[in-house]
């Protein structure tokens, strides 16, 4: 048995830099684990190098592929003051990367092919370089790990650099996982840019389709409004297109990059529609099994808009009063107070002054909201818009269906005849209808007909404003089954689910469960 004293010092030193490296490298696992911010865990790594394995002045280079050129990405204890790159071939570092090989210099100063650009190594002692290896066998480096041991004599310069190595290998890995962590993210900010732009084209002003006078006047007022944080009440009958108005004005304000939320305030009872808007605690109610961010925290810097607004009840009124006075709330359940900066759209198509003098809605409310008023005129008002309405409708419909649409002039003319009680969601539809009724993609007035546009549909009067067509069944009469009840509200109200459900003594929620229960066609709307 060989006895311990009888080791030489080259050995000791062998052990102990063996014991050092091996702290080393899980120091550098650690590092290596904490951050995917790439500058910053090479230079944490350098660290580790300088503290615990006795290499000084450690520099990593990664190439640049769009630039084919290796740059200087970190350096211990400090950032270069001007970038520092090599182009292929050049100096050690190109060496190392022409060769995937690592490179060991006894003295540096005695290097022909050391440039010393960065002017941090002592000429006088050696230098180890090791590439860092890309993802396959075959696969070029992908840059390369440098540093100086601190002295030349019992420096053990072959144990070092498979140490190095060891290093660059860990460090690779870190490496690759950033890249593509850098390349996904670049992805997706290209695709959110992308439907950015996507998403302004589509709600732009030119997409408000009209050259009346009436039309663009609202043009006019949206272009303003759009550019400042104030409230906007969006008047006019249902399928007028206030929520198209209210895309324009959010995607053209300084605002629009931040969200914009939502709400149809008829589709909720009250019980629902306060954790719908505010949120609710885990453990409010019964079914609360986690917290959940209401609809005014979800637009916090952007927009809401909360359609329907004149169907919801007084007492919630009350509530929504505060958050759009103070921009304050409770979410349902909790105590605390949280602020919000949204901007409010709100649209509605009640005659809101008689609902405030029948005590319906809040009068506070009312002048809270009546900030700055658009009123969509009705389709039967702007009959001129008619004919460039549908042929814009009509390349719509035909991209949804993925085939040739035209339309002929004596079915636009069939079309300019009729009162359109339902405006342009009543005539978007008429349109799907009469294009499914077309087998050869030609909408004509035969097809237009069997989309249920009568050919004698009541003449323009004097003004442009076309009386009222032929009433539907009252849909109280005792002797129609619920089916026929249902449709006879829905025609009524020119297909507005919320408004045939208060003809019905129903909730919007009832309604939309007789129309999908009694197989009442959705082309119908």
């Amino acid at each position: 048995m060989e006895n311990p004293t009888s080791v030489g010092p080259r050995e000791r030193a062998r052990a102990e830099l063996v014991e050092a490296q091996l702290e080393a490298l899980y120091q550098v696992s650690r590092v290596l684990s904490r951050s995917l911010d790439l500058r910053e865990t090479l230079q944490a790594v350098l660290e580790v190098l300088h503290e615990h394995a006795d290499m000084h002045s450690g520099m990593v280079a990664l190439r640049d592929p769009v630039r084919r050129e290796t740059i200087v990405r970190a350096l211990y204890g400090q950032s270069p003051a001007n970038e520092v790159a090599y182009r292929p071939g050049e100096g050690i570092v190109g060496e190392i990367l022409n060769h995937a090989e690592p490179l060991i210099v006894r003295r540096i100063s005695e290097e022909p092919r050391f440039l010393d650009r960065l002017g941090l190594y002592d000429p006088d002692l050696p230098f180890i370089g090791v590439p860092i290896n890309g993802p396959g066998e075959q696969d070029p480096p992908v840059g390369v790990l440098a540093a100086q041991p601190a002295a030349d004599e019992g420096a053990l310069l072959a144990e070092r650099s498979r140490f190095m190595q060891m290093v660059a290998n860990l460090v690779a890995q870190t490496v690759r996982l950033a890249t593509e962590v850098d390349r996904e993210q670049a992805a997706i900010v290209d695709e959110r840019d992308r439907l950015r732009r996507e998403v302004q084209e589509s709600y732009g002003f030119e997409n408000v389709i009209g050259r009346t006078p009436a039309i663009r006047r609202v043009f006019e007022q949206v272009r303003r409004v759009a550019q400042w944080s104030t409230t906007v009440l969006l008047r006019g009958e249902s399928g007028t297109g206030k929520e198209l108005l209210a895309n324009a004005i959010h995607y053209n304000s300084p605002r629009a990059d931040a969200p914009f939320v939502k709400l149809n305030c008829a589709a909720l009872p009250d019980s629902l529609l306060e954790s719908e808007l505010f949120g609710h605690e885990k453990g409010a109610f019964t079914g609360a099994v986690q917290s959940r961010v209401g609809r005014f925290e979800q637009a916090d810097g952007g927009t809401i808009f909360l359609d329907e607004m004149g169907e919801i009840s007084p007492a919630f009124q009350a509530k929504l009063l505060r958050v759009l006075q103070e921009g304050e709330f409770e979410r349902v359940g909790s105590t605390r107070t949280r602020r919000v900066d949204v901007r409010v759209l709100a649209a509605t198509n009640r005659d809101l002054e008689a609902a405030v003098a029948a005590g319906e809605f809040r009068e506070d409310l009312y002048y809270r909201l009546n900030v700055m008023t658009i009123t969509m005129p009705a389709l039967r008002e702007r009959l001129e818009d008619i004919p460039e309405l549908v042929r814009f409708l009509v390349g719509r419909i035909a991209s949804n269906q993925e085939r040739a649409l035209e339309i002929s002039d004596d079915a636009i003319r069939t079309l300019m005849r009729y009162h359109w009680p339902g405006n342009v969601r009543e005539l978007e539809n008429a349109l799907e209808r009469a294009a499914i009724m077309s087998e050869d993609g030609r909408i004509d007035q035969e097809a237009v007909i069997l989309a249920g546009i009568p050919e004698d549909g009541s003449p323009a009067v004097e003004g442009g404003v076309l009386p009222a067509g032929p009433a539907a069944p009252d849909p109280n009469d005792p002797n129609l089954d619920e089916r026929e009840r249902v449709i006879a509200a829905l025609e009524r109200t020119g297909w507005v689910q919320a408004k045939a459900a208060r003809l019905l003594g129903m909730t919007p929620r009832q309604i939309a469960y007789r129309i999908k229960t009694l197989d009442i066609p959705v082309k119908s709307l």
